[in-house]
């Protein structure tokens, strides 16, 4: 489904990633695992179209993705939880689920999908009317997770989706990741907080210093040794 074929990325002289090879299946939770700075976000942010890769290929259904906007990324299906949520502000709930409906053309279905993110997230329902940034963290999140899903993705970019949340708010983030997959969007996960997102992900690449070191099943690298000691704190 998702094909990333020896990309590299150059932040001037700083090489962000080296020959990152990594693929996502149709139906999976693949988590990238890794330390600040190893170039997760940069993954991301290359396959959105964000950031242009200097070498390699990314490829979306067949179709080469690296000179492609980000508009049309979103268009053909790949959407992005940003990292630190990036809601707007100072629009109301609504209004940023509705900008998250911005690319779509069957303007007639989008109150159908607006109530079906309020049934998975009764909490932006009773705060619809409120300006965004006036919302808690947890509930920013889950609003940034909800305009993702207003573009109907077939793949959905996760970029640390538990990153300042009260424990057991992650818990809750991470069972919503679980519920979207199993509802049929395939999901790519970055994740500071590794145990639990090997433990929801089928598979992982762990990166270090903006290279894949490590890849396989989610359970095998939860039991490798130097994931543990790197990453596990066992």
């Amino acid at each position: 489904m998702l094909v990333v074929e020896n990309v590299d990325v150059n932040y001037g002289a700083i090489r962000a990633l080296v020959d990152v090879s990594l693929e996502v299946h149709e139906g999976e939770i693949v988590a990238l695992i890794g330390a600040n700075g190893a170039g997760k976000s940069t993954t991301l942010r290359s396959i959105s179209g964000l950031v242009k890769p200097n070498k390699g290929r990314i490829l979306f259904e067949g179709s080469e993705l690296q000179k492609c906007p980000p508009h049309k990324v979103v268009e053909m299906g790949i959407s992005q939880v940003p990292e630190g949520r990036r809601v707007f502000p100072l629009m109301t709930v609504l209004e940023n689920l509705e900008m998250g409906a911005f690319t779509r053309k069957d303007r007639a279905n989008i109150k159908d999908d607006i109530d079906k993110v309020f049934a998975k997230f009764p909490r932006l329902e009773e705060r619809k009317k409120q300006p965004a940034g006036t919302l808690s963290g947890g509930e920013q999140q889950m609003l940034a997770i909800g305009r993702a899903l207003m573009s109907k993705p077939k793949i959905m970019l996760m970029d640390e989706p538990s990153m300042g949340l009260a424990p057991m708010l992650v818990q809750e983030i991470f069972n919503i990741v679980k519920e979207i997959n199993q509802s049929g969007t395939t999901i790519l996960l970055v994740e500071q907080n590794a145990r639990m997102a090997l433990a929801v992900a089928n598979r992982g690449y762990v990166l270090e210093t903006g290279q894949v070191v490590i890849s396989g099943a989610a359970a095998d690298l939860a039991k490798n040794e130097a994931v543990q000691k790197a990453y596990l704190g066992v």
